[in-house]
Formats: C-alpha cells, sequence, structure tokens
C-alpha cells in the first residue's frame, strides 16, 4: 500500500496549506513533481552558476547514464535502446521520420491518435508518395484488430498506435495488434505519452519496435524531457534525418561514423538539469512500487467515473474495454472550457481535449470537447469528493 501522507510530503504544491487544499487533476497534462525531481533540476542549475555548465555535466555524467539505466528498469529494455528526448512528440518524429518511405507505401494510424503523428504522417505521405489509412475502432471504442488483421499486407510500412489517448480513459489492446503488425514486416511504433507512469510498460511483452514517451505527465518529471526506445537491432541500422557531433562521428574529410546504439537519435547539446530531473523521477516510481501507483491511479479513475457517472446531466465520455487513468466527461448545457474555469477558481485544476488534438476521434463522436480530470496516486479521497461536489454543482445549478 502507498503511504499517502508521505507521497504528499514530497509535493510542495501541499507545503504549509491548510484545508481546503487544492485539487490537482492534471497529471495527463503536467503532473506535480515530487521534491527529489525538483531538488535534482534546481540542485544542478545551481551548480551550474557555481562553475560553468560544461563542468557541471562533467561531474554528472555517470548520473546521467543512469536516468537511461531507470528508464529500461521501467520498460524492461536494454539502456542502449534508449534516446533521450525533450518530449515525446520529439521522440516519435525521429523515429517516424527515419522510417524509409517510398510511392504506394502505406501508413496505419488508428482513429485515436494525437494530432502531432497524424499531421506529420500525411506530410510525409505527401512528400514520399506513400499513403496514411485509418484503423477503424471497434464496438467498444477501443482500436478493432480483426479489422487490422484485414488491412495488412506488404505494403504496410508502418503502424502506429496509441496506447492511451489524450482525450479520454481508452486502452488499446496494443500487444495484440502489435503481433499482428508484425506478421506482414511492418514496424510499430506506440505512442506512450499518456500511458508512462500510470500503466505497466514492458516493451518485450509489448513487442513493439519502438516507442516514444514524455517525462512531464504520469511520470511526474520536468516539461521538456522525453525518451525514445528502440529495439537495438533495429535502431543499429536506422538513420535519423538530422545528426550532430553526439549521435554520429566526423571520421574523415568526407565520412562519418553513426552512434552505435540509440543515441544516434540524441543530439549532444541538452538541458541537462531536466534529464537529471526526469531519472529522479522514473527512480521515484521505481521506489515506490509501479504497481502500487498504478493501481491507486486506477482507483482514484474508477471512482470519479462511478460517481460522476450518477450525476444528472454529466456524461463520462470514455470508451473501451480497458481504462487508464483519463476521465473525461460533458456537462449539459456547458462548455467544457467554462467548467475547466468555473472549477479553477475554486481551487480545482483540471483541463480541456479539444477537437483538434484528437480529429478523426472527436469527429466520429461529434464532440466539440470534452472536460479532462486524471488524478494521480497522491490525490485524496477528500479532494475527490470536493470535485464530485463541484461539479454537480454546476450540473445542477446550486
Amino acid at each position: 500500500m502507498l503511504d499517502l501522507t508521505r507521497l504528499r510530503a514530497d509535493i510542495p504544491a501541499y507545503d504549509n496549506v491548510t484545508w481546503p487544499t487544492p485539487v490537482f487533476l492534471d497529471s495527463a497534462g503536467s503532473s506535480l513533481p515530487p521534491r527529489p525531481v525538483l531538488d535534482a533540476v534546481t540542485g544542478h542549475l545551481r551548480r551550474e552558476s557555481e562553475i560553468g555548465g560544461y563542468r557541471a555535466a562533467n561531474e554528472r555524467l555517470d548520473d546521467l547514464e543512469s536516468v537511461k539505466t531507470a528508464i529500461g528498469a521501467l520498460i524492461n529494455a536494454d539502456p542502449a535502446g534508449i534516446a533521450l528526448s525533450d518530449s515525446a512528440t520529439r521522440a516519435w518524429s525521429d523515429f517516424f521520420y527515419a522510417v524509409p518511405l517510398a510511392p504506394g507505401d502505406r501508413i496505419l494510424i488508428s482513429e485515436a491518435d494525437y494530432a502531432s503523428n497524424a499531421i506529420a504522417t500525411l506530410q510525409r505521405a505527401q512528400a514520399s508518395g506513400a499513403v496514411v489509412e485509418q484503423i477503424p475502432s471497434d464496438e467498444s471504442g477501443q482500436l478493432d484488430v480483426d479489422a487490422l488483421a484485414e488491412m495488412l499486407d506488404e505494403r504496410v510500412k508502418l503502424v502506429s498506435l496509441v496506447h492511451a489517448p489524450t482525450n479520454g480513459g481508452l486502452v488499446n489492446p496494443v500487444a495484440e495488434a502489435a503481433r499482428i503488425a508484425r506478421r506482414v514486416g511492418a514496424l510499430v511504433l506506440l505512442d506512450a505519452c499518456q500511458s508512462a507512469g500510470q500503466l505497466p510498460l514492458d516493451v518485450a511483452e509489448l513487442d513493439v519496435d519502438a516507442m516514444s514517451a514524455t517525462g512531464r505527465k504520469w511520470l511526474r518529471g520536468p516539461r521538456g524531457t522525453g525518451f525514445l526506445y528502440v529495439r537495438p537491432e533495429l535502431a543499429a541500422t536506422m538513420e535519423p534525418t538530422r545528426l550532430d557531433l553526439h549521435s554520429a562521428a566526423w571520421v574523415g574529410p568526407r565520412e562519418y561514423r553513426l552512434a552505435a546504439d540509440a543515441s544516434r537519435f540524441e543530439f549532444w547539446e541538452c538541458d541537462v538539469a531536466a534529464r537529471l530531473g526526469l531519472g529522479a523521477a522514473v527512480r521515484y516510481l521505481l521506489d515506490h512500487g509501479p504497481d502500487e501507483v498504478y493501481a491507486a491511479i486506477s482507483a482514484n479513475a474508477e471512482q470519479l467515473r462511478k460517481t460522476l457517472a450518477q450525476i444528472p446531466e454529466v456524461t463520462v465520455r470514455d470508451l473501451g474495454a480497458r481504462h487508464s487513468g483519463i476521465v473525461s466527461f460533458t456537462i449539459d448545457g456547458w462548455i467544457p472550457v467554462d467548467i475547466r474555469d468555473r472549477l479553477l477558481a475554486q481551487d480545482i485544476t483540471v483541463t480541456v481535449s479539444h477537437r483538434g488534438s484528437t480529429l478523426l476521434d472527436m469527429s466520429a463522436r461529434r464532440l466539440d470537447s470534452v472536460v479532462r480530470a486524471s488524478p494521480h496516486c497522491f490525490v485524496s479521497a477528500d479532494e475527490l469528493e470536493r470535485f464530485t461536489e463541484a461539479v454537480t454543482a454546476l450540473a445542477t445549478g446550486r
């Protein structure tokens, strides 16, 4: 069992706060980092101010390398297959743009794909002559693996999967879809932006070729951090579209040699303090027990779904047979942005997912936007109750 008192003592936002405490329900956006993350970032920035960035970084070379070791422990991956990045989007794009495409090649995306991913596929299709096709959803709203199987042929070069969409509590059947896609030799790229830190991620069990994730959401790391996992044997065959003296070595007047591992997807210049903070966040999760954290997040989200579904005029919008820590909803007669702002006035933080972020899914459901609540493991039962009471008051006009 998690020690809620200890977890909350590690969060500066709760220092010297009397009742009522702030209700933070936006870990799907950018969560509250624990004190070890804050200390890692500010401590290194302070050291840079004392001796300069180069010397400060050189003092932490082993610690920087251990960031990949911690991530590898979390996702069951060889650290050689991990590249550190500044966001999930950058990590996803760095891999995607390195996949060779030719006229007639097919790229498959899911109905829940995120806008940044979809835009990248459309851009590359336009430039290469490839085509982008949508994998249908099944009756529950999750990716239809039977439909995917029927779509596959040798022209499918890449299948883009989203583990947990940004706009609702759906969890897609990634492992099953990946196994099907691999039968025709297609590469499988998993967007784990919303699942890293709240759902189990074992890249061997998921059977994906590459996976992107962010640090700022459920992992509770700093903004401007993320990582890319690439199967090491695949990474050794790929050439990123951009290189520098870290991702490659200049070995002759007209010759360069790529880094041997996934670091070929990295650049030399980076935010050292932020990366140390990411390592602290991952170790914090490992120290507290990922399974316990995941279970607490799931329990909090299920509690919200249950109570919200009982409020008149409120509609829970989550799809799928399995749910994540994201809870999406609407209130009849209310614009989601106005709901967000009214809750914020009561120190309750939620956010809004707009149609443009997940165009295919939201258009199919005729939704312009939804309110998104995403409670992490550190949110208390009293805070969940305050949230549902506030939503009830808005819905009933009290």
